[in-house]
């Protein structure tokens, strides 16, 4: 009897083309987890298992404690799946936990909220051992003129302007709830909590809130550039490497 199984994953992105499987490239998070899991239930090949994640994270971005939920027709325990499927995935990806869960869970539709963090490095040294989890920067930005700015990007709006999709049909209307950036030594972290992301959104407003740390936008303009609803008025898009979804609310 297939039964719906709830897993809580951790990856580095760094290999890996984002979440979504596609059709031309296999190094997928998604495309390894459903490989692996069609092969561990025998699935027929016209009827693969299918992995339903809670978000679709870019090219080069980690997660730290994303949520997926597939249903699986098998008589093995949820530890004996979390083990089988950890010593046959590679290395970056972990699955920390699997649950049996209502049939009606879906790891997307059925979140509440999301946590993101972006993490810049500012400093002579290198980040040798982060380089590949940290986007280093040139230059030392005015923290609390990015924080003055990312009280504008706080609340319900329309952020269309930090859509990185121009061909986007659905309401771009999302509530960014808290922004926080901490300094702590050569690393500047941002904090962005909401019920939902846009494509491209947290790297799009990490870019602009930079801008602004730089001197080339100023906080008050992010009012602006929101109501502009044009991506061209936002900042530039920034890395992949600093980005990691931390945690889905449910």
């Amino acid at each position: 009897m297939k039964r719906n199984y709830k897993f809580t994953i951790s990856y580095d992105g760094t290999r890996y083309y984002g979440w979504e499987k596609q059709v031309t490239q296999d190094m997928t998070i998604q495309g390894k987890l459903e490989t692996l899991l069609s092969r561990m239930t025998n699935a027929p090949e016209d009827k693969p298992v299918t992995v339903i994640g809670a978000g679709r994270t870019d090219s080069g971005v980690h997660a730290r404690a994303t949520v997926a939920n597939a249903f699986l027709d098998t008589d093995m325990t949820e530890e004996e799946i979390q083990d089988y499927m950890n010593e046959y995935l590679p290395d970056d990806i972990s699955v920390n936990e699997v649950r049996v869960c209502s049939d009606r869970f879906h790891a997307r539709f059925n979140a509440i909220g999301k946590t993101y963090r972006y993490t810049c490095w500012v400093g002579a040294s290198k980040p040798v051992f982060d380089r590949k989890y940290v986007t280093i920067l040139e230059k030392k930005p005015d923290v609390e003129l990015m924080e003055q700015a990312a009280k504008y990007l706080e609340g319900t709006h329309d952020f269309k302007s930090f859509c990185g999709n121009k061909k986007m049909k659905k309401s771009t209307v999302r509530c960014v709830d808290t922004i926080k950036i901490e300094e702590s030594g050569n690393y500047i972290r941002f904090y962005y909590h909401g019920n939902g992301f846009l494509q491209n959104m947290v790297r799009i407003m990490t870019g602009t809130l930079l801008e602004v740390g730089y001197g080339n936008i100023k906080p008050e303009e992010m009012k602006d550039i929101l109501e502009a609803l044009d991506r061209s008025k936002a900042g530039p898009m920034a890395r992949p490497e600093g980005l990691c979804m931390m945690k889905v609310d449910y």
